[in-house]
């Protein structure tokens, strides 16, 4: 059998992912925004949590961490750069280390730029990805305590996943980013059907992910800033890739 997952909604846009295990009954917690509706899912599964995999120390990532802990003895597993700021931490973890949900095997992939720490969780056995605020549907995170090339550098290690991984991120932003994505891209035929089908899905209360890796390579301009079309759309044809995904992030920011 192999790895199940559970998406349903924290605080005001955050998603809250469980992934579990059935061959053991492991159950992990990708990040803990709020303990109750992690607790609900809990509940309506039957599952037990083990473990909280956490990709960086923002609050609205680690609010549920001390409750959850205090409930379940579940182990915390952290980046090893921001587990000064991140309560709970039994475990740390840094690029080429891996994680275990019971017999599920996870590569951590260190994405710095929204924070200098931040780290994915990449489960290549079962095609999942656990980006949260690095890779978005159509969007990337906000570039904070990080520069814009070492968000771009992150972005390209996504961009070299296969086209077949799921891609669970950590908040419900795709309707404003394909607002912004279109505004750069209109011409995009990808981009257009995405926007319809994202629409479908928000208006029957339903989520708009997971989505691939396959998927964002065709509608995601942070991925694409590479390709020469997003250049001139910008009017920067010519400029390196690295200087239009900057331009991409700033125009976002001010969108």
């Amino acid at each position: 059998m192999s790895a199940q997952t559970r998406l349903f909604m924290c605080r005001s846009d955050n998603f809250g992912v469980l992934l579990h295990d059935p061959k053991t009954g492991a159950t992990a917690a990708i990040d803990a925004p709020e303990a109750a509706p992690i607790e609900l899912a809990l509940q309506q599964t039957g599952w037990k949590l083990t473990d909280i995999l956490v990709t960086h120390h923002h609050a609205d990532h680690t609010d549920g961490i001390m409750a959850l802990k205090a409930k379940w003895k579940c182990r915390v597993t952290a980046p090893a750069a921001e587990a000064d700021k991140i309560p709970g931490v039994d475990a740390t973890v840094k690029e080429g280390d891996k994680v275990k949900v019971g017999t599920l095997i996870g590569n951590v992939i260190e994405t710095p730029g929204h924070t200098l720490g931040h780290i994915v969780y990449w489960f290549h056995a079962d095609n999942l990805l656990f980006a949260a605020d690095n890779l978005f549907s159509v969007g990337c995170g906000r570039v904070i305590e990080g520069t814009m090339d070492q968000m771009w550098s992150s972005m390209q290690k996504m961009n070299d996943l296969p086209d077949e991984t799921k891609v669970f991120c950590g908040h419900e932003y795709t309707a404003s980013n394909i607002k912004f994505a279109l505004s750069v891209d209109k011409g995009n035929a990808a981009l257009l059907a995405r926007a319809s089908e994202a629409a479908k899905q928000l208006a029957g209360g339903q989520p708009t992910i997971p989505t691939t890796i396959g998927e964002e390579k065709k509608v995601n301009p942070f991925l694409r800033a590479a390709e020469a079309s997003i250049a001139a759309n910008l009017g920067m044809a010519g400029k390196p890739a690295n200087e239009v995904f900057a331009e991409l992030r700033e125009r976002k920011n001010k969108f």
